[in-house]
């Protein structure tokens, strides 16, 4: 199997659909990717990023923040394979709650992805992200699920 990813969210996910969304491209990862996603409990803005960055210690981090970098999917499909290239076994995807992430969370983070200019409820940026890393592994097996 490839990589593991440690998804790392603040607060369960209270829309059914999103609930649902998130479920299913857990499921269509299964044999691709190990992916386990863990619900960490609101609290204050910097006790949820130290929160997150004890959970995800020694794994290669990813923060979705605003001030982050975009990319298109199939950029994300390349900056995958060299991540697989250059061994990266654990990802921490880092998902805050409503307060965002803490200076010191983006600053020990190995990249910091932006999702556009939009901001969007953790939920749904959940289950787009959860799309967009099965996206991502489609594009690289070569499966039509993505069309230029």
């Amino acid at each position: 199997m490839g990589m593991n990813w440690h998804i790392f969210a603040i607060g369960k996910p209270k829309l059914s659909f999103a609930r649902e969304g998130i479920e299913e491209y857990a499921k269509r990862l299964r044999g691709t990717a190990d992916v386990t996603i863990e619900y960490l409990k609101p609290s204050a803005g910097e006790e949820e990023s130290a929160a997150l960055l004890r959970r995800s210690a020694g794994m290669h981090r990813i923060a979705l923040d605003e001030r982050g970098e975009q990319c298109s999917s199939r950029e994300l499909a390349d900056r995958l394979g060299r991540w697989e290239q250059t061994r990266v076994k654990s990802i921490a995807l880092l998902i805050g709650g409503a307060d965002g992430h803490s200076p010191a969370l983006r600053e020990q983070a190995d990249w910091l992805w932006s999702l556009g200019r939009l901001t969007f409820q953790h939920e749904l940026a959940l289950v787009i992200v959860m799309e967009q890393i099965y996206r991502a592994y489609s594009i690289k097996a070569g499966l039509p699920y993505h069309r230029d």
